[in-house]
C-alpha cells in the first residue's frame, strides 16, 4: 500500500478538524442550554464526544498515517470511522438535542426535513444497508482502495462516505432520534442480520483474496481485525435493537407527528 504523505496538508485532516470542533462545541453549548430547562442524559453527551474522538482518531494522526501503508492499521481505522464512531454519534441523539435547542422556526424546519420524502427513502433499512455495505464492497473489491492512497480527493470522499453511511445505518436501525418513517423492529432486525452477514463475508473474502498491492499476511491480519471488531459493534447494535424491541412500544424511539413542531 503506497501512501500520499508529503503531498501537502491532508485535506481529510483539515475537513475533520473543521467539522469535529464545531460538532463538539455546538453539542456542548446546546447541552448547557438544556441544563436550565430540563436534564440531558450525561451518557448521551459521553457517546457524542466518544464518537467524535473515534472518527478523529481514525482519520487523523498516527493511526491514519499508518493506515496509508499498513492494512492492519487501515482495518482499525475502518472500524473506528465507519462503525464504532457513527454508532456512538447516533447514541448521542444529536437531532433530539437540536429539536430542543433550536428556536421554534428552526425546529419546525428540521422536523419538516425529518418528514420529507427524500428522508423516507434514505432511511429505508434496505437503502441504508446498500449504501453502507455496498460502499465497503466497492472500496475493497475494486481499484478504489488503491486510489484512496494516491488521490487525496478520493481519500476524502471515501472517509466522508464511511462516516455518513455508517451513521445512517446506525440511526435507522438503533437510533434514539425521532424518525417518523422508522420501520418495525422486525424489519430492522432483518436488515441488521443482512448487514452483519455482508460485513462478515467481506472480511472473509479479504482474508482469502487480499486487495491489490496488499501482501497476504497483512491482509489476513487486517481482515481478522475487521471481522471480529466489526462483530463487536454489530452485536452491540443487535443488543440495543432487541432491548428496545422487548421493552415494548413505549420505549420506541419513534416521535409521532404530533410530537414534532409543525411547519
Amino acid at each position: 500500500m503506497d501512501g500520499h504523505a508529503g503531498h501537502g496538508p491532508d485535506p481529510t485532516t483539515l475537513l475533520v478538524l473543521l467539522v469535529a470542533v464545531p460538532a463538539v462545541v455546538g453539542y456542548l453549548v446546546a447541552v448547557r442550554g438544556e441544563a436550565g430547562r430540563r436534564s440531558w442524559p450525561p451518557g448521551r453527551t459521553a457517546c457524542w464526544l466518544a464518537g467524535v474522538a473515534a472518527v478523529v482518531a481514525g482519520t487523523t494522526g498516527p493511526l491514519a498515517a499508518a493506515a496509508h501503508t499498513d492494512f492492519r492499521a487501515h482495518a482499525v481505522a475502518h472500524v473506528l470511522v465507519g462503525m464504532l464512531g457513527p454508532l456512538l454519534l447516533v447514541l448521542g441523539a444529536p437531532v433530539t438535542l437540536a429539536l430542543r435547542a433550536l428556536p421554534v422556526a428552526g425546529a419546525r424546519r428540521l422536523s419538516g426535513v425529518l418528514r420529507s420524502r427524500p428522508l423516507r427513502l434514505l432511511t429505508e433499512p434496505a437503502v441504508a444497508v446498500v449504501l453502507d455495505l455496498g460502499g465497503l464492497w466497492l472500496l475493497y473489491r475494486t481499484p478504489l482502495l488503491g486510489w484512496t492512497h494516491t488521490a487525496p480527493a478520493v481519500h476524502l470522499a471515501v472517509h466522508l462516505h464511511l462516516v455518513l453511511a455508517g451513521y445512517l445505518l446506525a440511526a435507522v436501525l438503533v437510533g434514539r432520534d425521532p424518525l417518523p418513517h422508522r420501520r418495525s423492529h422486525r424489519h430492522r432486525a432483518v436488515a441488521l442480520v443482512v448487514a452483519l452477514a455482508a460485513h462478515g463475508i467481506l472480511a472473509k473474502t479479504l482474508w482469502a483474496e487480499p486487495p491489490a498491492a496488499v501482501d497476504a499476511a497483512t491482509a489476513q491480519a487486517g481482515a481478522v481485525v475487521m471481522y471480529y471488531a466489526g462483530d463487536v459493534v454489530e452485536v452491540a447494535m443487535a443488543v440495543l435493537l432487541c432491548r428496545r424491541w422487548f421493552a415494548g412500544p413505549g420505549a420506541r424511539p419513534r416521535v409521532r407527528a404530533a410530537a414534532l413542531p409543525t411547519g
